[in-house]
C-alpha cells in the first residue's frame, strides 16, 4: 500500500518522498510506498486537486492522498495575518472542498526550504553565516522574506550566483536529516506523524 503526495513543484516531487520515507521505514513493521503528483503550481493545485483526489482515492491500494503546498503565495481572507491563523484557514478549506476521510492537506511553513533551514551546516560557510537568527526557528522566517526568497538574496550576495530551487532544493534535501528536521519544524512533525498514524493502521 502506499501514499498519494500532492505536491505543486518539481523540487518536493523529486526530493520528498525519499525524505519522508527515511523517517517514516524505521518506525513501521515494513516499508511504505510514496508516489508524488506534481502540479505544477499552486494554482492549478486549488483547481485540480478536487478532481484528482477523487480519482485517486478509488484505489483500494492508498493509505491515503497527503496534500502539501507552501502557505507562501496563497491568497487569504484579509482578516487573516498570522501564520496559524492562514494554516488552520486554508486547511479546512481544501480538506472541506474534498470531504474524503482519507485526504489530508498540510502546508510548509512558509516554504518548503524552512526545513533544510534546520540544519545551517547544510550551507555554504558564506551563507550560513549570514542567517538571520530567525532560522534558529525555521518556520519562523516569515511572510516578509520566506525561506527561498533568503536563499536566493543570500546565495547572490555571498556565492555569486542564483539559488535554483530545483538543483540545490533536491541537493540539500538528499543530505539532510529529517529526524533534524521534524524536531525544529512543528508543521513538518504534524505532517509526518499522521503519516505514520494512517501507515501503521493501514498494517505497516
Amino acid at each position: 500500500m502506499k501514499f498519494i503526495l500532492f505536491v505543486e513543484g518539481e523540487t518536493e516531487r523529486q526530493s520528498l518522498p525519499k525524505f519522508f520515507k527515511q523517517w517514516l521505514d524505521p518506525r513501521l513493521s515494513k516499508p511504505v510506498g510514496i508516489s508524488p503528483v506534481c502540479f505544477h503550481g499552486n494554482d492549478k493545485y486549488l483547481t485540480e486537486v478536487k478532481k484528482r483526489a477523487r480519482l485517486y482515492l478509488l484505489n483500494q491500494d492508498v493509505i491515503a492522498v497527503i496534500g502539501l503546498l507552501d502557505l507562501y503565495g496563497l491568497n487569504f481572507p484579509t482578516h487573516l495575518s498570522d501564520a496559524k491563523e492562514r494554516y488552520d484557514w486554508a486547511k479546512q478549506d481544501i480538506e472541506k472542498r474534498i470531504n474524503h476521510s482519507k485526504f489530508r492537506q498540510f502546508f510548509a511553513v512558509h516554504e518548503l526550504e524552512a526545513w533544510a533551514l534546520s540544519d545551517p551546516t547544510l550551507f555554504p560557510a558564506q551563507v550560513k553565516n549570514a542567517f538571520p537568527s530567525a532560522v534558529a526557528k525555521p518556520e519562523s522566517v516569515n511572510f516578509n522574506q520566506p525561506p527561498a526568497k533568503l536563499l536566493e538574496k543570500l546565495f547572490s550576495e555571498k556565492l555569486k550566483r542564483p539559488y535554483k530551487k530545483v538543483v540545490d532544493g533536491n541537493e540539500l534535501f538528499g543530505r539532510l536529516d529529517p529526524n533534524l528536521a521534524y524536531q525544529k519544524c512543528q508543521r513538518l512533525k504534524d505532517l509526518l506523524d499522521e503519516m505514520l498514524n494512517l501507515a501503521k493502521a493501514s498494517g505497516h
